[in-house]
């Protein structure tokens, strides 16, 4: 993987260096770093992470943003252009959907598919897909994962690969690598031990924070442009409201699923000793956390509903049928 490794030198871990305090990635993304004198902030950061000396050129929504920005529970999706006409998306991710990775090839397919017009040739830039997800996606102990196709492998002759390359023009012998590159980030994930110059974009990622001895390329600009205490009045007002309502989103979606799988534990662990058996115990286990889990899932649709979510925001964040969310709220 291509993230540069730190020198051997290591951070200071006994006396934990000052930090500032600064706007969440999220927000800065999709109100902040939208301006050219910005783009050093996403230039450092994509520049870490793939490895390369990275200047973004320009950015731009993809086009299914909403502008509302109530609706704090909205992904946050960005496409920059980066040097020599590559593309990069960038979507954080905080309610995890079961059709989450599904919606991550579908994007970067569109944007491949954007960049072909009819009766021209196939001239396809690589994409990198970053996507930093706030859930943990089923991970053990991983933050960062990173995904690619280099090459096409021989079936009986192992030796024998097939760049996935092309030509950049129909005479040109300069072979250039198109096939994306995908990078997930679970910053919930990170132990806070700086194994990369990228970990200390991870650390902020996860803590909204910059430590002072962090050198990583774009940090020194960020601790500038993203600190809260820069912000004014209107702007820490706003911010608090994002981050008010993101808060109520995750809260609700992991109180759910903890107090759910925790209670449904106990009446089923319960019911399981009446009967006496491993079966009993299994079969009042499965039973128990489908009654909690149903009694938490209830609590929080309408915790959601009287904090200002939508029906249908309900039924995308918990993953549950409109039917459903209706039944337990009366409608």
């Amino acid at each position: 993987m291509p993230v540069k490794k730190t020198a051997k030198k290591k951070h200071p871990t006994a006396n934990k260096p000052a930090e500032r305090e600064l706007v969440s990635f999220d927000f800065a993304i999709k109100y902040l770093l939208r301006g050219k004198r910005d783009y050093v902030v996403l230039n450092g950061f994509l520049s870490e992470l793939l490895g390369k000396k990275v200047a973004v050129k320009s950015i731009e929504d993809v086009e299914n943003i909403k502008d509302d920005k109530d609706d704090k529970t909205n992904r946050v999706d960005l496409r920059a252009q980066i040097n020599g006409g590559e593309i990069v998306l960038f979507e954080i991710q905080f309610i995890q959907e079961f059709d989450f990775l599904g919606r991550v090839l579908f994007g970067v397919s569109s944007a491949i598919v954007d960049q072909v017009k009819a009766g021209k040739f196939y001239n396809i830039q690589k994409i990198y897909s970053v996507i930093v997800a706030y859930s943990n996606l089923n991970a053990k102990r991983e933050y960062l994962f990173s995904g690619e196709m280099n090459n096409f492998h021989g079936v009986h002759y192992k030796n024998e690969l097939i760049p996935f390359s092309q030509a950049i023009a129909p005479k040109s012998k300069k072979m250039t690598d198109i096939h994306p590159e995908y990078y997930l980030i679970l910053p919930r994930m990170f132990d806070e031990k700086l194994r990369s110059r990228f970990d200390e974009w991870v650390y902020i990622l996860k803590n909204s924070a910059a430590r002072d001895d962090f050198k990583a390329a774009g940090i020194k600009e960020a601790k500038t442009k993203l600190d809260y205490l820069r912000m004014t009045p209107e702007q820490k007002k706003e911010y608090k409201r994002y981050m008010e309502k993101r808060r109520s989103a995750d809260s609700a979606i992991q109180t759910a699923e903890g107090k759910g799988e925790r209670r449904g534990e106990r009446r089923g662990l319960r019911k399981g000793l009446e009967k006496g058996l491993q079966k009993g115990r299994q079969e009042g286990r499965q039973e128990g956390l489908q009654k909690g889990q149903e009694l938490e899932c209830a609590k929080h649709v309408r915790s959601m509903y009287n904090t200002g979510f939508t029906v249908k925001q309900i039924v995308k964040g918990l993953e549950l049928s409109e039917t459903a969310v209706k039944r337990i709220l009366g409608l």
